[in-house]
């Protein structure tokens, strides 16, 4: 980011200067133990942390904070900015700096695929233009202004993915980002948790069309698109897809055991062939709706396809290996219903010999959360699944339903001892399940 400035901070928070050393920071850090020289701490008060706790720890290596509680005794040599709300303060400092800079904000939200997105749209536009885009999946009210913050006089668009997991989010994200350009990826189950039922979560993702002026989204999610045409959207938009009409689509489509190609139409009639690396059909909407970004922008399409073709997956997400003539697709970063279906169809679609799903909990499903597990377990009784291994008591729901062979477990770390028992070379394994139950550690030790 550029210097901020005192004044910067004074003029966006409204906030009163109590001490002054130095006037200008290199950057802005809500954590004690990562901030550095030159950086201000912003204390923030979580539900689990109060920032303020930690002042002097930062201070220590930082260069100033903002507080809404002044420390007790002066420090020396610091300076120490005083607010009501130091969250929001964040957020207007972000919206502040934003503001200096007349570029370009696109914004990303949905169901799934919001940072896999992001990153191959991130991709295909630094082809052309220097981008800023949110560090890692920083989508939420504190991490997207994180991302934001770090804007230069240098940057020539920003890309930043939007999450929501309560009704309003997608709107604040909005009211900080001000984004001209937006991407809907999907409606589908998940963060029920902070949401009534799955017509709010639609309610909410589409709170992004309140304040976009175009934009771009999944054609094949009749769900979604009827909330458009609800909306009574008045800007633009550009559909991508592969069954329904769609200005940005993909035809000739094939799958392999790693990634895939298939012919890249735009609608002024040009079409390339592509060969992403992801695997997955989910992953060849997320290919799509990126280059509708890259489309609006006029980037090349040689420029679109290089950028494609040379993606690397995000860590965590669908990754496939062979460990030991044992295939492993490991998908452990999030699980909801419609994420968790794509990744079965992928060990059915690749598995060679036994295809053994190892499952962990769906979480922040609210009231939801029982009888979406208990669908799961129905469904992949239907299908080519030779074992199946539940972890967390959320998935014992699927387990009671499936009608093959079982195991009910309490944690990762016993799927991983049981996984070292009952795999053979020619096993394709997938390992999958939200993030809170750490379905990372099945595969601890090269397990």
């Amino acid at each position: 980011m550029d210097m901020l400035t005192i004044d910067d901070i004074v003029t966006a928070t409204g906030g009163k200067v109590i001490l002054s050393s130095s006037s200008a920071f290199t950057g802005v850090s809500i954590d004690s133990r990562t901030i550095k020289e030159g950086e201000l701490f912003i204390a923030i008060k979580g539900k689990k942390f109060d920032g303020h706790d930690f002042l002097h720890e930062a201070l220590q290596r930082g260069s100033g904070a903002i507080v809404s509680s002044p420390p007790a005794e002066p420090i020396k040599g610091q300076t120490i900015i005083q607010v009501r709300d130091t969250l929001k303060a964040l957020q207007d400092i972000a919206h502040y700096m934003r503001l200096k800079q007349d570029i370009p904000v696109i914004g990303i939200t949905g169901s799934n695929g919001k940072t896999t997105t992001k990153e191959l749209i991130a991709a295909i536009l630094s082809t052309q233009y220097r981008v800023l885009k949110n560090t890692g999946n920083l989508n939420n009210h504190i991490g997207l202004p994180l991302s934001l913050i770090r804007i230069t006089d240098a940057d020539e668009i920003i890309v930043l993915e939007m999450g929501a997991s309560a009704p309003g989010e997608i709107k604040e994200l909005c009211e900080i980002a001000m984004p001209k350009y937006g991407v809907l990826t999907n409606i589908s189950h998940a963060h029920l948790e902070g949401f009534k039922d799955i017509e709010t979560v639609r309610k909410t993702k589409l709170e992004l069309l309140e304040n976009v002026s175009i934009v771009a989204v999944n054609a094949d999610d009749s769900f979604l698109m009827e909330g458009i045409f609800a909306s009574r959207f008045k800007g633009e938009v550009i559909r991508y897809g592969t069954k329904n009409y769609a200005e940005i689509c993909a035809t000739d489509i094939e799958l392999h055991e790693k990634g895939s190609n298939f012919l890249l139409h735009t609608e002024k009639g040009k079409s390339i062939e592509v060969h992403p690396q992801l695997s997955g059909m989910f992953n060849i909407y997320n290919v799509l709706a990126a280059a509708s970004i890259g489309h609006l922008f006029d980037i090349d399409l040689k420029y679109i396809k290089n950028a494609i073709d040379s993606f690397v997956a995000v860590p965590m997400r669908l990754e496939i290996r062979e460990l030991n003539g044992i295939r492993v697709i490991s998908d452990v970063y999030n699980a909801n219903p419609a994420s968790m279906e794509e990744a079965i169809k992928e060990i059915v679609r690749l598995k060679k010999g036994r295809a053994i799903a190892v499952l962990g909990d769906m979480l922040e499903l609210g009231s939801y959360g029982e009888e979406a597990h208990r669908r799961l377990g129905r469904w992949m009784s239907e299908l080519p699944i030779d074992i199946f291994i539940a972890v967390g008591p959320l998935m014992s729901f699927a387990a009671s339903e499936f009608s093959g062979s079982v195991y009910t477990l309490q944690n990762a770390l016993e799927a991983r001892e049981l996984l070292k028992g009952i795999c053979k070379a020619g096993d394709t394994v997938l390992i999958k399940g939200s993030r809170g139950i750490g379905m990372e550690k099945v595969l601890a030790n090269g397990s």
